[in-house]
């Protein structure tokens, strides 16, 4: 009988994102890597790296638990050789769909295979059209890119959506993304806002409620979608989504999915690092186990896990801090120790 995940706060888990890899071969300066941090590794692969056979016990548990929706990440999942075995693997499961987060330098060569092997949509980042810009913002081609997009779309991974990251850097791009999007059938445009606890930059911060209000001022119709209540932009038939997670407790609220570093630790949340279950030489019923705790031990991250306090600041709840040490001395053996690092944004 198939066991529904849900948290103490009433959300269920319906979807997980799978990291496959920290490789990668650009240098984005916003890189957070699943919210590890920029912790990319070699260029060719490492024993920390999930086997395919792992990769797919992890979406067979998941699948178990009610979880339908896969979102396949990285690095870049695409350096992964067995990357099709991996998506036919998980599109066999009943009623599943995949899909891709991606730079999308390789698609040109492989869309087709991918689709073919069940990957059903793609989103890939791109910061600006501008080839000059697009190499400082990455140290990576925009020509490649777009070669791989225009393969996505021919290959039918549609509705594609561009990752466009919201940093200072790429505010004057704005426009021409949106017209971009506006102009290519098949492909959206998605805002991801800079947080700046990611590189601890605050420079780089742009105020996301002058996007919003740009976006506004533009769209023939403005829609709100349930996952993390995020607001969407039509502007000209193409849909233009924020998401802007930054001190947004009504964003958290909303948030219905677990993830799996590329080290097959299951994360409950993509701004902590605190709650990573270990799931390494786990059986199956423990892997089960490690699915349950790591959503039992979901909360909010802003209201919940970050208040503030007397000067405004956004600080780690002193009372979860100090639940969470009671709830350690119940962790299963294959739990880590807790770890800190940088927040980061997120996509869909």
């Amino acid at each position: 009988m198939e066991e529904r995940l849900v948290d103490s706060f009433g959300r269920e888990t319906t979807d997980i994102r799978i990291s496959l890899t920290d490789r990668c071969n650009f240098d984005c300066f916003y890189c957070h890597n699943e919210g590890l941090g920029d912790t990319r590794g070699p260029a060719e692969p490492d024993d920390d790296e999930m086997s395919t056979e792992k990769v797919l016990q992890v979406a067979r548990i998941a699948h178990e638990h009610g979880i339908r929706n896969f979102k396949l990440t990285g690095g870049e999942p695409m350096l992964r050789a067995d990357l099709p075995e991996i998506v036919e693997g998980i599109a066999s499961l009943e009623d599943t769909e995949v899909s891709m987060t991606t730079n999308g330098t390789y698609l040109s060569g492989r869309a087709t295979e991918l689709r073919e092997a069940g990957l059903e949509r793609v989103n890939v980042s791109l910061d600006s059209l501008d080839s000059d810009d697009f190499r400082e913002i990455t140290r990576g081609g925009v020509e490649h890119v777009l070669e791989g997009i225009g393969a996505a779309i021919e290959a039918g991974l549609t509705p594609l959506k561009l990752n466009m990251v919201m940093a200072k850097p790429m505010r004057p791009h704005l426009s021409d993304m949106v017209d971009h999007a506006a102009s290519n059938e098949g492909v959206r445009l998605q805002i991801i806002e800079y947080m700046p606890e990611l590189v601890g930059d605050i420079d780089y911060r742009v105020d996301i409620d002058e996007v919003h209000g740009y976006l506004r001022d533009r769209a023939d119709e403005v829609r709100t979608r349930e996952m993390h209540h995020r607001t969407r932009y039509v502007v000209d038939d193409t849909v233009v989504e924020i998401v802007d997670p930054v001190e947004n407790p009504e964003f958290c609220a909303n948030c219905h999915r677990v993830r799996v570093t590329h080290e097959g630790e299951l994360k409950g949340c993509l701004n902590r690092n605190d709650d990573l279950v270990s799931t390494e030489g786990a059986s199956i019923d423990e892997l089960r186990e490690a699915f349950r705790h790591v959503v039992d031990k979901r909360v909010p991250y802003y209201g919940e896990y970050m208040i503030r306090n007397e000067d405004g600041e956004w600080i780690q709840n002193p009372e979860y801090v100090e639940q969470v040490e009671v709830d350690d001395q119940l962790q299963l053996p294959m739990v880590d120790e807790p770890r800190m690092s940088s927040a980061s944004t997120s996509d869909d």
